[in-house]
């Protein structure tokens, strides 16, 4: 089945949608069949199976699928159940020569085929490769991601990505690899948590201790399946260089001391969206340049500064066009499920996904990659943390916690009358729901009476 995805849009007209996807429980059921079978999601990032044999069971509502380096050059992905009684083979990760049901001791090669059947003789010779070997689902690799689908019709992985793929190629993702990585269990619907890191509209609203830094007004667009967003200044005579990138001059008299306030502030605040690089590099600023250095000259400096410092140690930037990096801005929604937040050398990645057929739930998790020098990328694993650990998560996303919380809460009240996303600064929400309803056969977001 291929879903036809709506026409590249401006979605600049007022729109709204109501509440059923994210509190009911008919629409979480449905999901599983009109949605999470039929799209490319990412299952794990291509690190955690460097070996023959390395394997992550990724679970998605009522399904499971085991993913496996199964050669060198190969990782295979298949239903993660026994053909026998449908007892799952494995959960988590690790490592495994094959896969033994802890059941009735029926046993699979790392491609998926049955070598072994205890007493197999008393089926009479009934049972068939296509009664005992593991059904295989799609499987593909972009980004430093593993990728599965559980639509054998299904378009080619880059098909379906595009055109993010190709905007976010030069980042050259597939090159860096976890700094830490987080998970827990939250109460709330997994596209309200999602929808809470599509846009930054809520800086102001939600981290107010940003503002003192800058600006964060953002434009967005739309993108078939995916969208994007970047920052954007008010003030449409303004057009600073450096506006449509992550990595940003802070407001106030020096930018020497507002560039390393605000690279200190987010490292200390969100553990990501920078690099301790970055952030030494700008520590420096007021012992290497001038006072009355113009912003401009500044952020010259510091990033060219940071370039060699990451040079020195082995890490060298992708070379981006200037221009190309600023029609990237600074994050994409990749639907369904994946929201990145990017550097040059650094990404934050959020996935939120349905807890079961539960509204009401989601396992949220967070990723940091990073580009290290070879042979020096640490050794992580998926932490858990419970969302009330502000050491743990640090107090910028406990702050989306409880937004995240309190919608879910504040769309079961009868007396809330629809989502009113912003048309400029929040079309990934609004075009996230459009795709949503094409997949699921339900009504699009229509324009306010």
């Amino acid at each position: 089945m291929n879903v036809i995805v709506p026409v590249k849009e401006d979605l600049s007209e007022a729109l709204t949608f109501g509440v059923e996807p994210y509190i009911s429980p008919d629409y979480a059921r449905a999901e599983s069949d009109r949605l999470w079978s039929k799209v490319w999601q990412h299952a794990c990032r291509v690190e955690e199976i460097p070996d023959v044999g390395d394997y992550v069971a990724y679970d998605i509502a009522g399904d499971t699928i085991l993913i496996v380096r199964s050669e060198p050059d190969t990782i295979s992905a298949f239903y993660n159940v026994c053909a026998h009684r449908g007892r799952r083979l494995a959960d988590g990760c690790g490592h495994a020569t094959q896969f033994r049901c802890s059941y009735h001791a029926w046993r699979y090669n790392l491609k998926g085929e049955n070598i072994h059947v205890l007493d197999k003789p008393d089926w009479n010779g009934a049972l068939r490769p296509e009664h005992l070997n593991l059904r295989h689902v799609k499987v593909d690799t972009w980004g430093g991601w593993v990728w599965i689908n559980m639509d054998p019709d299904c378009v080619p992985l880059r098909d379906y990505l595009e055109p993010a793929a190709s905007m976010l190629d030069p980042f050259e993702l597939d090159r860096m690899r976890y700094r830490w990585r987080q998970w827990c269990t939250f109460d709330c619907n997994w596209k309200t948590a999602q929808e809470a890191f599509m846009e930054s509209y809520h800086v102001e609203g939600t981290h107010p201790q940003f503002v003192k830094f800058g600006n964060f007004y953002t434009w967005s667009q739309a993108h078939g399946l995916h969208s994007n967003h970047g920052f954007d200044e008010r003030d449409e005579e303004l057009d600073l260089a450096s506006s449509n990138t992550i990595i940003r001059t802070g407001k106030g008299p020096d930018a020497r001391v507002s560039i390393a306030e605000l690279q200190v502030e987010t490292m200390a605040t969100v553990n990501s969206s920078t690099t301790q690089t970055f952030v030494d590099a700008a520590l420096r600023l007021v012992d290497e340049l001038p006072e009355g250095t113009p912003p401009e000259q500044v952020m010259a400096h510091w990033l060219e500064s940071a370039r060699r410092d990451d040079a020195a140690r082995g890490v060298l930037w992708p070379e981006i066009d200037p221009d190309h990096m600023a029609k990237c801005g600074i994050a994409w929604h990749i639907f369904p499920n994946l929201s990145l937040l990017f550097g040059q050398t650094f990404a934050l990645c959020y996935r939120a996904r349905p807890f079961g057929h539960d509204p009401d739930k989601c396992i949220f998790e967070v990723a940091v990659i990073e580009r290290w020098p070879e042979g020096q990328e640490p050794k992580t694993e998926w932490v858990h943390a419970e969302p009330t650990e502000v050491e743990k998560w640090r107090s910028v996303l406990v702050q989306d916690f409880h937004n995240m919380e309190q919608v879910q809460k504040g769309m079961k009240c009868r007396g809330f009358r629809g989502t009113l996303p912003n048309p400029k600064q929040e079309r990934p929400v609004t075009n996230f729901h459009r795709n949503l309803a094409a997949y699921m056969g339900t009504g699009e977001p229509k324009p306010l009476d």
